[in-house]
């Protein structure tokens, strides 16, 4: 989320009142195209998807270690609300539950993760096996395919076993190249013969930048100008190694493929013909996507990258460049390792030229793009700061993707939005947009010759919000917290993703509007019930705590008023 790779709340309110200045700009000039109706290509895969933390719950149950998510959000003031994942959606007690969600959404793929900590509490494999974590996996795998769906599986998704943050420093450290390397095969050994597709790392963007340069996310360092490009570094060096454990190990006996999820909003250009405008655009996306996906293809970083940082190193007056070199053989080693590339999506920004300083006290990864990003004060946002629907900007990323990485194979992994209310609301007419727009500039691209195999919506369930607790909502099923029980209610988007499903994308207007309808009068009647269930739990408080405590009062002031009488009459 999702989960999520952006800048501060005042960082974008800076940026729109930038460019709010500039009356002579017209934000229409760009024809965006209107909507396409068609099908999508026989055999395109329709899912969900998950992580471990923000849905799984039981954080200490059945021998599972720590994570970095566990200690951080445990620290008063790291969460809004200062609300834990400790409990989520308590997805680890429901895998039954859940799987016939799926089945009712007519799901071809599920897209979850493995807690690496679930498996090996210390993250050292020679340490211990937690047999009570594979078994949880293996029943929700089952599950999965005696019900048809393909699960797609992610092995990190952000929650580092946490003895590796204190014992190594985590991802600044080469040591989890190898424990991450072990982690990986014990996965393959016990599940491959069962799961075909691999995500070796969810969104290193923000693992990289929100853990170890902003410190709003676990482990929370603040490492400014270093911190993100180390941990980068070894990422990426993580990543290719289990590729190559996968294809020299595994590959032959088990068939699978491994790819990487990587995120990035699209920047555009805020003036089409200024040439430094057209470049800093390129530069927010080579910063963003091109930071892991060039070494993964092409073997480096991005040329822009290794320009920028390091000249304004040289102007710190350091002797090397704060980005970190591979080496030949690693350049080598690192090319190529990628059977399929998973694309998580959700926003765009404008970008323009913007020179910043380079002294040492200010050095950091957003000052080494030179760029400052704006928003349209018109486009939607219903839910999180940073998640504007920009719905064209999909299409450009993915063709980018294409020309820039020789056109490989797309999973679309992450696509979707929240929304922020205090109130239930089941009618996310919003949301049902936001997913037609966007599902059809995918279709679009296909259209352009990209080669997108699956799309996965983000996500199946609310969930827990890393540092936005559960204030925002991404799910296609409402989730209850404040009940023990956890129960999912379906909003109305699920009706309408289901039929784009089922007609595997858009036949016509006349259809695609009458299944807008039918899901919004369905999610009323859904609105109901929901609406009956506070009202319940009201009753078991007026039930439980308000009547004994009158019936306490009641016999407390009979019997003061009883010892008054006899007071008197005496």
């Amino acid at each position: 989320m999702l989960p999520r790779c952006a800048l501060s709340v005042c960082h974008v309110l800076m940026l729109v009142l930038c460019l709010s200045s500039a009356e002579d700009f017209d934000w229409t000039k760009n024809d965006h195209g209107s909507f396409y109706y068609g099908t999508f290509p026989a055999g395109f895969s329709w899912g969900a998807g998950s992580s471990a933390y923000q849905t799984e719950g039981a954080w200490d149950k059945d021998g599972k270690g720590l994570s970095i998510w566990d200690v951080f959000s445990h620290k008063k003031g790291k969460i809004q609300q200062n609300e834990t994942g400790d409990s989520s959606c308590e997805g680890y007690h429901k895998v039954r539950d859940d799987v016939s969600l799926m089945k009712e959404l007519k799901l071809n793929h599920y897209r979850f993760s493995i807690s690496w900590p679930r498996l090996i509490p210390t993250g050292i494999k020679s340490d211990h096996i937690n047999e009570k974590g594979i078994q949880y996996y293996e029943e929700l795998i089952d599950q999965l395919l005696e019900n048809k769906i393909t699960p797609i599986v992610t092995l990190y998704h952000w929650d580092l076993p946490q003895v590796l943050q204190e014992k190594y420093g985590g991802w600044q450290n080469i040591s989890m190249v190898n424990h991450f390397n072990e982690f990986a095969n014990l996965c393959f050994e016990r599940f491959g013969n069962r799961v075909k597709y691999w995500i070796t790392f969810n969104n290193p963007w923000s693992i990289a930048v929100e853990g170890y340069e902003t410190g709003e996310h676990a482990p929370g360092l603040r490492l400014k100008g270093t911190g993100a490009y180390k941990a980068a570094h070894h990422i990426i060096k993580a990543h290719a190694r289990v590729w190559h454990s996968y294809d020299t190990q595994w590959r032959a006996k088990q068939k699978g493929l491994v790819g990487i999820s990587l995120s990035g909003d699209w920047g555009e250009p805020v003036d089409i013909s200024n040439q430094k405008d057209i470049e800093a655009a390129e530069r927010y996306v080579q910063f963003y996507l091109g930071w892991f996906a060039t070494p993964i293809f092409h073997g480096d970083y991005p040329q822009v990258m290794k320009d920028f940082i390091g000249r304004k190193s040289v102007q710190q007056g350091l002797g090397t460049s704060r980005l970190p070199t591979f080496s030949p053989q690693e350049k080598s080693y690192i090319k190529g390792t990628c059977d399929f590339l998973g694309i998580g999506h959700f926003t765009t920004r404008y970008i323009t030229q913007k020179n910043n300083p380079s002294s040492r006290s200010s050095s950091s990864y957003f000052t080494d793009r030179d760029l400052a990003e704006l928003v349209d004060p018109r486009w939607p946002d219903p839910g999180s700061e940073w998640l504007y629907s920009v719905p064209w900007g999909f299409r450009r990323l993915l063709n980018f993707v294409k020309t820039q990485y020789g056109n490989p194979m797309v999973y679309v992994t992450e696509n979707g939005v929240s929304e922020k209310m205090q109130c239930t609301e089941l009618c996310d007419d919003w949301r049902i947009q936001y997913y037609k727009d966007y599902i059809n500039e995918m279709l679009k691209a296909i259209k352009d010759g990209v080669n997108v195999k699956g799309y996965t919506a983000w996500s199946l369930l609310d969930k827990f919000e890393w540092d936005e607790g559960y204030s925002e909502r991404f799910g296609l099923y409402y989730v209850d917290f404040r009940n023990k029980n956890k129960p999912r209610y379906p909003k109305a988007s699920v009706q309408f993703y289901k039929r784009v499903i089922s007609s595997n994308g858009f036949p016509n207007q006349r259809e695609v509007e009458n299944w807008r309808r039918k899901a919004v009068e369905t999610c009323s009647s859904s609105n109901q019930l929901l609406a009956a269930d506070p009202l319940t739990s009201h009753m078991e408080m007026v039930t439980e705590i308000v009547v004994p405590t009158v019936c306490t009062l009641s016999i407390l002031l009979s019997a003061i008023f009883l010892m008054f009488l006899l007071r008197r009459r005496n």
